[in-house]
């Protein structure tokens, strides 16, 4: 054994010895651990662990309590506010609703005083006129329909410039113009001018008028004769053959005639090729005709097949023949209920250039007839659709590819809100809609209207489910700007609040019809005053009385008012005396036409100032005027001196019926005063 060795060894056993001994000395010296603090600490730890989160428990709860209630303090807050605010403005409102009226009143005052001085002045200066003169007061009578003395002075119509007289003659009719050349021998001269003759309508003779006349004239005139009208004339083969003669003829209606032929169209088609307009509607005609068509009438653009149940999708298909109907812009088929879809493939085939296509009264007529069509006809800009209630959304859509200006549908219970709904994409350029009595029409169709730029003409009417939010959508967009016509009759749910929207966004609307729209009421009318381009207004059915009547008198450019049906007006509201009617004789020295009737306060005086004041008077109207003599009436067209209806509300001396005498007017009465005739677009398509 080595030194180190023994060394190593001795080592290692001391190592081993203190580690026994101090290993014995530490238990020894070191007391054992309590075990039961270490539980204790234990369960100390997990009680605080379970309070901290009981805690945070409860404090999410107190939290969320705490945070609705600064909401709903909030809230409460806000609507404070806004009753305040609301109560604000009524107060303002009240004020300025008083200060309006009593302005209102004093303008009214003033206005009745400056005419009063007016008519003072008319006055004196008629006296003056009349002293200097030295006449009668009652100067000789003017008016075409009413005359009180002194006899028509004479007029020697040759005298005028032939211009003239060819302007006069030709509003005529034709019975006038024959009237006319027996008078005298000039008169007969100036009714052979030849310009008299270019339009010859048969039509308002046809129950007098023999054939041999109407041959004998055809011949006379055969070069100047432009445009012929036999509707509804019963004529013989020969005298339809005539027709032929007139070689220069561009329009031809024979609508209406039951003894039209294939053969005389034969004849026509042979000796009048140039014609441009051709209505064979209601008639008897067959494929053979059809045939005629594209062989003859090169440049036919109108045709009018309307109610013609002979021909079939054969004959449609003969307008491709030769030099085809391709000129064709505008046809008519309505209550050609015999085509079929291969029918209007055919004549997409032939006529590619239709602008106008007008089918009513066609219950077989569906989508696919229509998508057939548009295939090859991507020219179509107006469409008349009445009477078609098998044509839903989906021929919208294939109509999309056309550049539509114009479309007109009524009674139509598929089409929805869905057509609309990228209207302003498919039909950019639309002017004119009308969609009356379509019932699943919404306002969402009125929002998808907003947009279009060119719209002028809106017609709803009959489409129940539109409301006040629907029209303030609607005027919302720049379709407001251009809107001349708009029609929401029966619209039942608008009120108030659509009229003053109008007010606001419609500068430029003519035509207004609110016609059974019974939630309306005066306040309304405040708002339809303000429409200042407002032309004619339709308010029959609704709540509008005798303070709204006034308020509406107030507009200025006013030609046509309906009122039928507003039970609330009563007869102050409609009372006329003779010292109104003198002051519209001072002020309305244009007026045309006046409706008096059941005016039961006026007297002779009133003739006398009509006389003096409106010259240019034409018709004048007195029904059941007691008042007014025989006498002073005795050249009037239309003058009953009995007594007012019943419906009226009021006896011959103006006063209220007794409740047991009263009956409700008749439905088609309407209180209208008119000064002009209101020519609706609706006519136009």
């Amino acid at each position: 054994m080595t030194p180190e060795l023994m060394i190593k060894a001795c080592t290692f056993y001391t190592g081993r010895l203190v580690k026994t001994h101090f290993c014995s000395w530490r238990d020894i010296a070191i007391p054992l651990t309590n075990e039961d603090d270490e539980l204790a600490e234990k369960i100390e730890r997990a009680m605080k662990y379970n309070n901290f989160r009981l805690q945070k428990y409860v404090f999410r709860l107190w939290h969320s309590y705490v945070k609705g209630q600064k909401k709903q303090l909030t809230d409460t807050l806000s609507q404070v506010q806004k009753m305040l605010h609301c109560y604000k403005l009524t107060a303002i409102l009240t004020k300025w609703r008083d200060k309006a009226r009593l302005k209102y009143k004093k303008r009214e005052d003033e206005l009745i005083l400056k005419h009063e001085l007016q008519l003072l002045k008319w006055r004196n200066n008629l006296k003056l006129k009349v002293a200097a003169n030295g006449e009668s007061i009652f100067p000789e009578p003017s008016l075409s329909k009413v005359s009180l003395e002194g006899n028509i002075p004479e007029c020697d119509i040759s005298l005028l410039p032939q211009r003239a007289v060819s302007q006069i003659f030709f509003y005529l009719s034709l019975k006038d113009k024959i009237i006319c050349s027996h008078v005298c021998h000039s008169w007969m001269l100036m009714t052979q001018a030849s310009s008299l003759w270019n339009g010859i309508d048969f039509s308002t003779v046809k129950n007098i008028i023999t054939d041999k006349y109407i041959v004998s004239t055809l011949q006379r005139w055969r070069l100047n004769v432009l445009r012929l009208n036999f509707r509804g004339c019963i004529l013989r083969l020969k005298t339809l053959r005539s027709v032929s003669l007139c070689r220069n003829l561009q329009e031809l209606n024979v609508s209406d005639c039951p003894t039209l032929t294939d053969e005389s169209m034969r004849y026509i088609s042979e000796g009048c090729p140039g014609v441009l307009y051709l209505n064979l509607s209601n008639t008897i005609i067959t494929n053979r005709t059809m045939r005629l068509l594209p062989r003859h009438f090169h440049n036919l653009q109108n045709l009018s097949l309307a109610y013609c149940k002979k021909f079939t999708d054969k004959g449609l298909r003969y307008l491709n023949l030769g030099d085809g109907c391709h000129k064709l812009i505008y046809l008519d088929l309505s209550g050609c209920t015999q085509i079929s879809v291969q029918g209007f493939r055919n004549i997409a085939n032939s006529c590619t250039g239709i602008m106008h296509l007008t089918i009513n009264d066609m219950p077989t007529l569906t989508d696919n007839c229509i998508k057939a069509l548009v295939e090859r006809c991507p020219r179509i800009t107006s469409i008349v659709f009445i009477g078609a209630p098998h044509i839903s959304d989906c021929a919208f859509k294939a109509l999309s590819t056309c550049n539509l200006r114009k479309i007109r549908f009524e009674g139509n219970k598929r089409i929805t809100d869905a057509c609309f709904k990228f209207i302003d994409k498919n039909y950019p350029n639309i002017s004119h809609i009308y969609m009356a009595d379509c019932k699943r029409l919404t306002d969402s169709s009125l929002k998808s209207l907003s947009p279009l730029k060119q719209l002028t003409v809106l017609n709803l009417a009959n489409c129940i489910r539109i409301g006040d939010m629907g029209v303030k959508q609607f005027l919302d967009g720049p379709v407001s700007i251009r809107i001349r016509e708009l029609n929401l009759s029966n619209c039942i749910h608008l009120g108030d609040a659509s009229i003053m929207k109008l007010s606001e966004c419609c500068p430029n609307l003519n035509y207004l019809s609110l016609r059974n729209c019974e939630h309306l009421t005066d306040l309304a009318i405040e708002y339809v005053v303000n429409i200042f381009s407002l032309v004619s207004v339709d308010l029959s059915g609704t709540n509008i009385s005798n303070e709204g009547l006034m308020t509406l008198s107030r507009h200025k450019k006013l030609k046509e008012l309906s009122l039928s049906e507003c039970y609330k007006i009563t007869d102050v509201g409609i009372q006329i005396t003779d010292s109104a009617m003198e002051m519209l004789s001072a002020k309305c020295h244009y007026l045309h036409i006046l409706d008096i009737s059941g005016c039961v306060l006026l007297t002779d005086q009133m003739l006398e100032d009509l006389q003096i004041g409106c010259k240019q008077l034409r018709i004048l109207k007195m029904q059941y005027c007691r008042l007014i003599s025989m006498e002073a009436a005795n050249s009037m067209q239309e003058y009953n001196p009995g007594d007012p209806p019943l419906w009226f509300g009021y006896d011959y001396e103006g006063k209220p019926l007794t409740r047991q005498h009263e009956i409700p007017p008749p439905k088609n009465v309407e209180w209208t005063v008119t000064e002009s005739t209101h020519s609706s677009q609706e006519e136009v398509v």
